[in-house]
């Protein structure tokens, strides 16, 4: 996410080197606007949608459909809205059919699952688990990391059994559940890095930004070099609890703040805020990874970190890695989706993350999404086809980048000395990206792109 003050501060280039192959190859403009395509009379073939499209009519028969609603994803393939409806109830499902959804009809209800993980949340709320409704399955995914051993996983066993037969499903993952502190353009504060996620405007009409909450634990001004003068002040944050975001105010009220996300010497520009759809295809941007992207897995989860329970998160498997928390989640149409909270795993072996749903923080905060105080519903639609357009060029070539594939290394950053902390990535001076909020050491190093603690049990936040 890119933020200027005035003087305006020259951007380097250099992020781009550590962009994914995967995800560069994907961010390209895309022609999959929202297709009606069929007349009144063949109301009941499914439209094709593009993801914002799907969201907007999932929401829209959320509400229609009532107790029927089970739960919709996001068939990327096909760019269809496939929506859950509770067997025995045809004539929702055709009502479903004729707003242009594809139907599949399904036993566990949405009160029935929602009550499951209430069950959960009374009987299983141990650090290292997390648990979301999946849609395509109509079960509850429930994950446990490594640390999940012995009593601790007999008992969340036992708590998933207790739901009954075709209810939930327990995985097991290979890493550990924690915070990540770092993202798009890198921040610094106290010996913490974290991460920009977007540019916003208060609710005094002064310029500020989003990043995760726990980065707050590291100190209330916030640089964007290390070491240098501070440039914003935490307004609001909250974490744990009922979400993980902060917004900060720049301390000059004349700084720019465009609605944009740097991906690497191009910029996606971000014309508003939209609510995630499982299947739905997404990018993050993060200080220590760069540019990754995957799908959207789970609505409304629940991760016990070692500081607390956090709820109503988005969960994908996009990858990250300490330092990347507070980062941009956003999707090749200029849609911001989410703030990088924590997860499992590295940009090497992947794993679970979970994310801030932005339009939540927003509505939290009083702020509006970019510096014009546009929100969530009052852009122009024309503006959609332009960000694809931008995204596709700041990412065009990078298929020929050498070590895309090894991102989460911090040494390709060498060079990127007008970049926001990337001095400090190349030789790994970063004392932040070790650390947690109170400044204290976590073992992991101070080098931010290579972390070795994922299997040395949970971290705590920055």
């Amino acid at each position: 996410m890119s933020h200027k003050r005035i003087p305006k501060r020259k951007a380097a280039a250099a992020v781009g080197a550590v962009v994914a192959l995967g995800a560069a190859a994907i961010l390209l403009p895309s022609a999959n606007a929202s297709q009606d395509g069929a007349s009144d009379g063949a109301a009941a073939a499914p439209r094709t949608l593009k993801a914002g499209d799907a969201s907007d009519l999932a929401t829209r028969l959320s509400g229609m459909l009532g107790d029927a609603y089970a739960g919709a994803w996001y068939d990327g393939e096909d760019k269809r809205l496939v929506v859950n409806v509770v067997r025995g109830e045809d004539g929702m499902a055709l009502k479903a059919r004729s707003a242009g959804a594809e139907v599949r009809e399904v036993d566990n209800s949405m009160a029935e699952l929602e009550a499951g993980a209430g069950t959960l949340t009374s009987e299983a709320t141990i650090p290292g688990t997390s648990w979301a409704v999946d849609p395509r399955t109509n079960k509850i995914l429930v994950t446990a990391d490594s640390t999940v051993t012995g009593a601790k996983w007999d008992q969340l066993e036992s708590a998933v059994e207790s739901l009954g037969p075709g209810m939930a499903t327990l995985e097991k993952s290979a890493g550990t559940f924690r915070t990540f502190a770092s993202g798009g353009d890198a921040i610094f504060a106290g010996g913490a890095r974290c991460s920009l996620g977007f540019n916003v405007t208060a609710g005094d009409g002064s310029p500020a930004f989003l990043t995760a909450g726990h980065c707050a634990a590291a100190g209330d001004q916030w640089s964007d070099q290390q070491g240098g003068e501070p440039i914003a002040t935490v307004d609001q944050a909250l974490f744990p609890g009922a979400g993980d975001f902060a917004l900060l105010t720049y301390d000059d009220p004349a700084t720019e703040a465009p609605s944009e996300v740097n991906v690497g010497g191009q910029t996606v520009p971000i014309v508003q805020a939209a609510e995630a759809t499982v299947g739905q295809q997404v990018f993050r941007m993060g200080s220590t990874t760069g540019l990754a992207d995957g799908q959207v897995l789970g609505l409304n989860a629940t991760v016990n970190y070692p500081e607390g329970t956090v709820t109503g998160l988005i969960q994908t498997d996009v990858c990250a890695e300490p330092g990347d928390s507070g980062g941009s989640l956003f999707t090749q149409d200029g849609l911001a989706i989410g703030l990088t909270s924590g997860g499992s795993g590295d940009c090497t072996v992947g794993g679970e993350t979970f994310f801030q749903p932005v339009t939540t923080a927003l509505e939290a905060v009083g702020a509006t999404l970019g510096d014009g105080g546009a929100g969530a519903g009052d852009q122009a639609a024309g503006q959609e086809q332009g960000a694809g357009q931008e995204a596709g060029d700041g990412a065009a070539g990078a298929e020929d980048q050498a070590g895309a594939g090894d991102q989460a290394g911090a040494e390709d950053q060498a060079g990127a000395e007008d970049q926001a902390g990337a001095e400090d990535h190349a030789g790994g001076q970063d004392a932040g990206a070790g650390q947690d909020g109170a400044g204290a050491q976590d073992g992991t190093g101070t080098d931010p792109g290579r972390h070795s603690d994922q299997d040395s049990g949970l971290t705590r936040t920055h």
